[in-house]
């Protein structure tokens, strides 16, 4: 059995002195060079600034436009993880005061009350209304599962939400009496679903979301749908009778990939009406305030691993269906209807960035929003102003509101802890990648960079693969950069944010392109001129574990790796991930041909590898399960490779969800492993003196 290693790890680092043959043997710091900021260096952001970090998001403006509701996010050292509060400030982001525990803050139509989501009774999530004006709360259910997706009734009387109800069947067996005292093991988990599993929750509870409505003042919550079936997120018709969602509604709804439909529930009924047919998916509807149109994002089916579900608009009913995005190659997100119901508005991420962009019912298209920033909509004001999450390159994520003046920050939450730290700074670059295709990608410097001299420099690498890196805040980066390297990250080929031919250009073909993409980015960072080419670093996660791996089978050039929950062998992996989704990503079947599978997996190059490699995944991973870490670890060390393997209890997919603790030892596992295979400039001049000449 593998013993973990302790936190910080207790490693060495062999410096060689130039003066002597003496080889000196030291604990290993991540800052131990006299031109690097000592740990406690105010001027820095160091890792125990983590501990005191906050987050905010879910900012919602109340009907009369005057205050806005918010979640705000604290570090609970003790218990060692985030704890949620709800918050309230003026909407010029003044008298920000706290309101009560809790997170999912809706408004009722009449602004008088908000339900949100909290601990209660019996145990665990439980369905909240607060008076406002008293900041009166009284829990409205007592549920057995958790609530989620809270929406009002147009009259303010009901709240509609979805919850878990468990399935009936299984596989029941007839066991005789167990005698008086008796300690029998516990009951077997029975599974009958095609999809059983997820990650972040475990083996799936034997049941469907369904959608749910209870009295907003208190009483027995009334199931609204049937059947074997998930159903998204419930919107009320303005005059209340009923209610439209996602999903999909067959009996073999499991073995859909890529497909869903939008229907509408009668409340008073119960009968539901399925209004879109297209094959493929059709998904978050939202009703226009005037009642009269549904606005929802829908496009054929395909096998592409990437593709962008335009925009679209259907008569109440279903009818007159048509595409009002259909020219814009990127993906609409975070739909909302202006308060005229004229046009719908939504997010797009674009090289980087994350704006709001306007649709008119004519399919007029213009951009609400600019700048190199990231705006995730939240709310959308009578007024027509927009409120969301702003987040930059030198600016921590806070609650902002944009108007027709620009951008106006109403929190600051951050600010404190931040203050007389010097970021480093980030600069964008492109470049061409080996056939020619343009790629985009960030450099980040160390505080007080100095053109002079060179710096090791770190490429780190974003999961999905159909993800987006950009100009956001990332402290792990920042705290990275404080302790003396130069960053890069950048956007691939398959990365999402510049349309759908480059995100689609990785089908059937990744890993493939998206390293050369990765490779010719660092030959970018070289060509700046202060990167010390000796120290060469590359990590990542999920998706970007999958491409360090890769790497490091196709190169030596740098001088350490870590892979985080990656995905090694593709053969292995599509049976035994969170879904059975991943078959759809290769051209046959694995019994069929595993050709492409095997071509595609990193575990075919491990024979090449020479690079030190760690590996950290989470040991409830079911996304990339702990076998795809095991399986590459046992090749490495049977290869003689360096290579660690760090298993991080109680942790799923990421390694870091639920214990803040873990996300400071995973950001000082990947440091501290860089920092033992470091090369010191001494080693290099030993190395430059041996090869001379006699």
């Amino acid at each position: 059995m593998l013993a973990r290693l302790s936190a910080p790890m207790r490693r060495v680092l062999f410096a060689t002195c130039l003066s002597a043959t003496v080889i000196t043997v030291a604990p290993l710091r991540a800052q131990d060079s006299d031109d690097k900021p000592k740990p406690s260096d105010p001027t820095r952001l160091n890792l125990d600034v983590l501990l005191d970090w906050e987050n905010v998001a879910e900012p919602r403006v109340s009907p009369d436009g005057r205050q806005v509701v918010f979640t705000r996010q604290w570090t609970d050292k003790v218990e060692d993880r985030m704890r949620s509060e709800l918050w309230i400030m003026d909407s010029d982001g003044s008298r920000q005061r706290f309101l009560q525990k809790g997170s999912g803050a809706q408004w009722s139509p009449d602004g008088t009350r908000l339900s949100f989501v909290a601990d209660g009774e019996p145990k665990g999530a439980q369905l909240y209304v607060l008076w406002v004006g008293t900041r009166e709360a009284t829990q409205i259910a007592h549920l057995t599962e958790s609530p989620s997706n809270l929406c009002w009734s147009p009259d303010g009387r009901t709240l509609a939400f979805t919850m878990q109800v468990p399935e009936k069947g299984g596989f029941p067996i007839a066991m005789p009496k167990a005698p008086k005292g008796a300690k029998w093991a516990d009951e077997p988990t029975v599974i009958t679903r095609l999809s059983y599993r997820r990650d972040q929750q475990g083996y799936r509870p034997a049941g469907y979301r369904h959608i749910f409505t209870v009295d907003a003042t208190g009483g027995t919550p009334r199931q609204l749908t049937d059947g074997d079936f998930d159903h998204g997120d419930p919107q009320w018709l303005p005059d209340g009778t009923g209610i439209v969602f996602d999903g999909l509604r067959t009996a073999d709804a499991d073995w859909q990939v890529e497909e869903s439909e939008i229907y509408r529930i009668d409340v008073a009924t119960r009968a539901v009406t399925q209004l879109t047919h297209r094959v493929g998916p059709d998904d978050s509807p939202r009703v226009s305030p005037d009642g009269r149109w549904i606005a929802y994002t829908s496009r054929d089916k395909d096998r592409d691993t990437y593709s962008i579900a335009p925009l679209h608009v259907m008569d109440i009913d279903g009818g007159n269906v048509r595409a009002l995005t259909p020219a814009l190659d990127r993906q609409p997100d975070n739909l909302h209807w202006s308060a005229d119901s004229s046009a719908v508005l939504f997010t797009v991420e674009d090289q980087g960035t994350i704006q709001v962009q306007r649709a008119t019912l004519k399919g007029e298209v213009t951009a609400l929003t600019r700048g190199t920033m990231q705006f995730r909509l939240a709310d959308v004001g009578k007024d027509g102003a927009l409120y969301g999450v702003m987040t930059n390159a030198q600016q921590p994520g806070d609650i902002a509101c944009w108007s027709g003046n620009g951008a106006a920050r109403l929190t600051n939450v951050n600010d404190d802890v931040l203050a007389g730290r010097h970021l480093g700074a980030v600069e964008e670059l492109w470049w061409n990648s080996a056939d020619g295709t343009r790629v985009q990608g960030w450099l980040v410097s160390p505080p007080d960079f100095d053109k002079t001299k060179k710096y090791p420099l770190i490429l780190q690498i974003h999961g999905g693969p159909h993800a987006m890196f950009g100009v956001n805040f990332d402290f792990e980066r920042q705290n990275h950069v404080a302790c003396g390297y130069q960053l890069l990250y950048c956007n691939p080929r398959g990365s999402t944010g510049y349309g759908k031919a480059f995100g689609n250009a990785i089908k059937n073909a990744y890993p493939g392109k998206d390293y050369d993409d990765l490779m010719t980015g660092v030959d970018a960072a070289i060509a700046r001129g202060n990167v010390d080419t000796d120290n060469l670093f590359v990590y990542g996660g999920s998706g970007g574990g999958v491409l360090t791996a890769w790497t490091v089978g196709m190169t030596d050039r740098f001088r350490a790796a870590v892979s985080m929950f990656p995905v090694i062998d593709w053969i292995s992996f599509v049976g035994t991930t969170d879904g059975p989704y991943w078959y759809e990503n290769f051209d046959k079947l694995p019994w069929e041909d595993i050709s492409e599978h095997w071509r595609r997996s990193p575990l075919s190059l491990v024979g090449n590898v020479k690079t030190p490699t760690m590996l950290i995944t989470g040991e409830l991973d079911l996304r990339t399960p702990m076998g795809q870490t095991e399986e590459y670890y046992q090749a490495l060390k049977l290869r003689k490779v360096d290579t660690v393997m760090v298993r991080v209890p109680d942790e799923y997919h990421g390694a870091s969800g639920r214990h803040v603790s873990n996300r400071l030892r995973r950001i000082l596992y990947v440091r501290t492993w860089f920092e033992k295979h470091k090369k010191s400039a001494g080693a290099a001049a030993s190395a430059v003196e041996s090869s001379l000449p006699k």
